[in-house]
């Protein structure tokens, strides 16, 4: 006797179209941290190529707001990306 094949199984609600997600998410996760630590080592030896003897000196008030804004907008454009048709 032959048996039928059953028909495939559909996803879950909801989870067949959070798969792409995760892996944005993921990726995104992981591309953040890599840009931190590169981040990080350069302005740690940038210090201790200028600043032989002592520990760096704080970041000024005025670069972090530069800085923070240059940030935020890599961060717009990074969604309009996501934003954009086809």
């Amino acid at each position: 006797m032959a048996t039928n094949p059953s028909p495939p199984q559909a996803a879950a609600p909801g989870t067949a179209g959070q798969n792409w997600k995760v892996q944005t998410y993921l990726i995104g996760a992981v591309v953040g941290v890599l840009l931190g630590l590169l981040a990080a080592y350069l302005f740690a030896r940038a210090a201790e190529e200028n600043n032989h003897t002592r520990t760096p000196q704080k970041v000024r008030t005025g670069d972090m707001m530069k800085l923070t804004l240059s940030v935020l907008n890599l961060i717009r454009q990074v969604a309009d990306l996501g934003a954009r048709d086809g």
